[in-house]
């Protein structure tokens, strides 16, 4: 019931974002549509003996009003631990919600295939499988700048490519 509950709020958070949004451009008509569109994402990269990792994970959020922001996002990872290798990708939907300028609220329903490769007692064992997430969010603000922790609602220990359903984040939009 729990894993039900959490699945469907951030899905109703994005529902009233995208209708907020459709209320707002019938009475705004001063803004286009593109000057409400931010720009974002993140690059990782971690190295260190027989260990490299790197991600890129574009995205786009359109502005509803001050308060709500919609977006997508697209997420791309490889890592290579010993003779183990990971290779992500997949796509995200993204939902803000500032109700303090300071503040911002955020779900993220994020979508990945996971193709993993490496070998448990000298035989090699290969996994292709689709993982979800689904990440509710808070963190301060300070105009483009965001940090603060998510935590994912759908962590399974087995399947997940991170190491904690908790993750810090710091979230940059031009």
């Amino acid at each position: 019931m729990k894993k039900i509950f959490f699945t469907f709020l951030p899905v109703l958070f994005l529902f009233i974002g995208f209708s907020s949004m459709a209320q707002f451009n019938l009475t705004s008509k001063t803004d286009s549509f593109w000057d409400r569109v931010s720009y974002g994402g993140g690059i990782g990269l971690s190295f260190g003996n027989n260990f490299f990792s790197g991600s890129i994970s574009p995205s786009a959020v359109y502005q509803v009003n001050s308060y709500f922001a919609t977006g997508v996002g697209l997420n791309f990872t490889y890592a290579n631990i010993y003779d183990d290798t990971s290779i992500v990708y997949g796509g995200s939907l993204l939902g803000f919600f500032r109700p303090l300028r300071e503040i911002q609220l955020s779900a993220e329903f994020e979508e990945l295939s996971v193709n993993r490769s490496y070998e448990i007692n000298s035989e090699t064992i290969d996994e292709n499988y689709w993982y979800p997430a689904l990440f509710l969010g808070a963190g301060y603000n300070t105009g483009p700048v965001t940090i603060g922790v998510r935590y994912d609602v759908l962590y399974d220990d087995d399947k997940s490519i991170y190491a904690s359903p908790f993750m810090p984040f710091l979230r940059v939009y031009f």
